[in-house]
């Protein structure tokens, strides 16, 4: 599981450059008072951001998704002509998560969890086990605290039009949810322990250390059994009526000496 942690430290490593258009947009604005400067720097942040990924051969829906992103964020500022509206994208997506996480922790499907089964290939085999559900749900909970946290300091400043404060808050969100992603691994990882998840045996298993064949006195043994004896005198495999005289009869030396017996062949 060592890599979620090397995933979230990348993904933060990330975060440094995908808050460029954020940051250069709140700098510019709070320098000149210009909305059009700020969105003009925001959108040339977002296209170098977008080339940077491109030349570094990263994939390209999450170079596309900030780039989209910005544009929405200048769209909304434009039309309305608050500065607020920049951050507005932002403010839904936490307000969309602070609601979404608990209904999903109480259904059983912790959005930490679903995270985690992304980043390793495991999607949601990790719902098999119940430790591990429930520690996903605890990490989750932290998850769920950063957010509810965000959200508490950038509302107030954007319904009263701080819009270099909420700019400000709104660079450090990034950082917030990655830091509050390793706490959440942290707790996750304390919670499960020393647990393993066992695959369960299959409906078919054979459980029993018993013998494969029974060998009591009931069960008749013969050539057909390995286990039985396969005595040509055994009382239990009739051999006509020769047989009946004992076993004397044909172990006797006289007798094998004798004229032959209409058995004899077939004892043989």
């Amino acid at each position: 599981m060592d890599a979620v942690q090397a995933a979230v430290r990348s993904r933060l490593r990330g975060t440094v450059i995908d808050i460029a258009p954020v940051f250069g947009f709140t700098l510019t604005f709070a320098l000149t008072h210009r909305l059009g400067v700020a969105l003009t720097l925001a959108f040339t942040a977002g296209a170098g951001v977008f080339a940077y990924r491109l030349v570094r051969k990263e994939p390209v829906g999450r170079a596309l998704g900030i780039l989209g992103l910005v544009c929405v964020q200048g769209a909304l500022a434009a039309r309305t002509g608050q500065a607020t509206s920049f951050f507005l994208p932002h403010l839904v997506l936490h307000c969309v998560m602070a609601v979404a996480a608990p209904v999903l922790i109480l259904l059983g499907w912790p959005p930490m969890g679903l995270m985690v089964g992304l980043l390793t290939g495991e999607r949601t085999a990790w719902r098999r086990c119940a430790v591990r559900r429930r520690a996903f749900a605890r990490g989750s909970l932290v998850l769920f605290a950063g957010n509810v946290l965000m959200l508490a300091v950038q509302l107030p400043l954007f319904l009263s039009g701080q819009a270099v404060a909420l700019g400000s808050v709104d660079v450090f969100g990034p950082l917030v949810f990655a830091l509050g992603a390793l706490l959440g691994w942290r707790v996750y990882r304390r919670a499960v322990g020393a647990h393993r998840c066992d695959a369960p045996l299959p409906a078919n298993a054979d459980l029993s250390a018993g013998p494969a064949h029974p060998t009591g006195p009931e069960h008749p043994t013969g050539p057909e059994h390995p286990t039985g004896p396969a005595h040509p005198t055994s009382p239990a495999r009739p051999t006509g009526p020769a047989h009946l005289t004992g076993r004397a009869h044909l172990t006797d030396p006289a007798h094998l000496t004798g004229p032959a017996h209409p058995m004899e062949r077939t004892v043989r």
